[in-house]
């Protein structure tokens, strides 16, 4: 980029950036640069780089095959991602969005000679909204910055964009119906692109004799939902038959209340179904089948637990091509199956083709992986090299009082009722009684309800549901904008060290429903999967805020140490410091 911006075309004071990052996300622009047009407007050229060197064709949207460091295979074209990079920037700033300044991307593949794929009409439309540059395409690259960027804004439309607000994020829930109709709501980037077209054209070719079944692994925030919805309405505009498959009711119960006036009752029922609805199912009947928060899938199905084989395999029978969405670190109650391995083995059973795509993009929690890995290493289910929250742009906050986490949250509320309270299932639900305050912390005064008792699954969106607490039933799957987590008495922290205690859980929770009876046919094993169920709780709670997460543990020393663990201080415990002072 030295070469091509070495010219008396591109004025000498226009702002440039390298490596720029994207709000909300964790992807970068390679190359940004600012300046005035011809009539003084604000624009901003992004350059999307490429090393390659040969490219292939592909039959799917905006992909191409190319040899990396780990071998040939399928990546986005470059234009599609410069003119997405453009879009989330729009999407995501609120200077830019507001101020109306003018986005142009490019592409410029810099060691590549031919330029016959790269530049076929196939790709026409990306290259349209991003033309691509090869070598030898220097002095065109430059005319193109040249043609946005006449006069140089020394870096004063960088600095104001940098310093811009974040506008609010979409939230999937409220796009359904937009999506539905079949609008482009989300604009998929990178790895969401190529697990959408991978899974897209599967859904074309299978067949009775070609049955196929794609795992798409990915943590919270990496968009599974939303690559998953998008496929839902792809695949029946193909007229194929599918469906939108999970576990959970909370998600399906929340959508259908966003469809009411888009779709009849009817209508929604042949689009989203339930984990347990294909035990008696034809085999081939479906098309495809979408399972999002595979990681939840039962073995036996229905209220008692005693209905059907197994829920992959009965998935995996109805549909030609089956598409599991999986987070085995979101597995949060005993019956949960939802595995890899698990998948493979009823995928090798049915004679179904296997492929496994990762989804890495991260959305949720200001985009910050940072965020994610020091909350695996704090909860000590995998440690990691992030032991602080220094230089993470992410709302975290240990609060003294549950009265002061509760206030947070009717604040960050009043902003587009996008606030809730959960807690950790240490409380009875008191079923027959409304108004029964449920979560007592006696030494605050404090008292709350939980939340299923007057607004059931669609409680994470009810206009005064944020007077209720949620549990991890009725948010996972789901998101806010700032969520407020009670650490219950079911994980405790002493001399540093986490420790997780099955029963602490409350009588009328079913999570861990078969934990007793195995512990005493193997305690150490029944001990190990009580101790990940409850951690992976915690996690998929604190995971919950887009923006931002505040926690107050019912345990002063487990206060302490997330306290302690913001900053990466060293954590003494209780008795450990007796001993010192002794």
């Amino acid at each position: 980029m030295y070469h091509a911006m070495n010219t008396d075309k591109i004025p000498d004071d226009a702002g440039v950036a390298i490596e720029y990052s994207i709000p909300r996300t964790r992807n970068r622009i390679d190359f940004l640069i600012t300046g005035l047009d011809d009539q003084g407007g604000e624009k901003v050229v992004i350059v999307e780089l490429k090393q390659w060197t040969e490219i292939q064709s592909t039959e799917k949207d905006a992909m191409v095959i190319t040899r990396l460091k780990q071998g040939l295979g399928e990546h986005l074209h470059p234009s599609y991602q410069a003119w997405s990079y453009a879009t989330l920037l729009y999407g995501f700033n609120a200077t830019v969005y507001e101020e109306k300044i003018g986005l142009e991307p490019c592409a410029y593949l810099h060691n590549c000679v031919d330029e016959s794929v790269v530049k076929d009409t196939f790709y026409g439309d990306y290259l349209q909204k991003a033309p691509a540059f090869c070598k030898g395409d220097k002095e065109k690259l430059q005319d193109f910055i040249a043609r946005f960027v006449k006069h140089g804004d020394n870096k004063n439309t960088l600095y104001r964009i940098d310093n811009g607000d974040i506008r609010p994020s979409k939230n999937l829930a409220d796009s359904l119906a937009s999506m539905i109709k079949g609008n482009p709501e989300f604009i998929m980037i990178d790895d969401q692109k190529v697990v959408y077209e991978t899974a897209l054209a599967l859904a074309k070719k299978s067949g009775e004799e070609n049955k196929n079944v794609l795992i798409v692994e990915g943590g919270p925030g990496t968009g599974k939902s939303v690559v998953a919805i998008n496929l839902l309405v792809a695949i029946t505009k193909l007229g194929l038959n599918t469906q939108y498959v999970t576990k959970n009711a909370a998600p399906r119960a929340v959508f259908e209340s966003k469809l009411t006036k888009t779709l009849k009752k009817t209508e929604y029922s042949n689009m989203f179904s339930s984990s347990g609805s294909y035990i008696n199912c034809k085999q081939n009947t479906f098309n495809a089948l979408i399972v999002d928060e595979a990681h939840r899938l039962n073995e036996r199905s229905g209220m008692f637990k005693n209905m059907g084989e197994n829920q992959i395999k009965e998935i995996m029978e109805a549909a030609k091509c089956s598409i599991f969405f999986i987070d085995e670190d979101q597995k949060v109650t005993w019956g949960d199956i939802g595995e890899t391995q698990e998948i493979e083995k009823w995928a090798n059973k049915t004679g179904a083709k296997i492929q496994r795509l990762k989804l890495e993009s991260q959305f949720r929690c200001n985009g910050s992986d940072g965020y994610l890995a020091w909350l695996d290493n704090v909860l000590q289910i995998e440690e990691t090299a992030n032991k602080t929250l220094d230089d993470i742009k992410y709302d975290f906050e240990v609060l003294d009082s549950p009265i002061a986490l509760r206030d947070i949250i009717f604040k960050k509320n009043k902003v587009d009722n996008k606030a809730r309270l959960v807690a950790g299932y240490c409380w009875n639900w008191t079923k027959k009684d409304k108004n029964a305050k449920d979560i007592s912390i006696p030494e605050y005064g404090f008292e709350m309800k939980w939340n299923l008792a007057s607004d059931g699954n669609v409680w994470i969106i009810s206009p005064n549901s944020v007077n209720e607490i949620g549990c991890i039933h009725t948010c996972q799957g789901l998101e806010v904008d700032y969520v407020g987590v009670i650490i219950g008495p079911d994980l405790i922290v002493r001399d540093g060290k986490i420790i997780t205690d099955p029963s602490k859980r409350a009588k009328t929770d079913a999570s861990l429903k078969g934990y007793k009876k195995y512990f005493k046919e193997n305690p150490e094993l029944a001990a190990q999967k009580a101790d990940a169920i409850i951690k992976n709780t915690y996690r998929t709670l604190m995971t919950r805020g887009m923006k931002g997460c505040y926690i107050y543990c019912t345990d002063k020393e487990t206060q302490e140490y997330f306290k302690n663990s913001m900053s990466g201080k060293p954590v003494v415990g209780i008795e450990r410091a007796v001993k010192l002072f002794r």
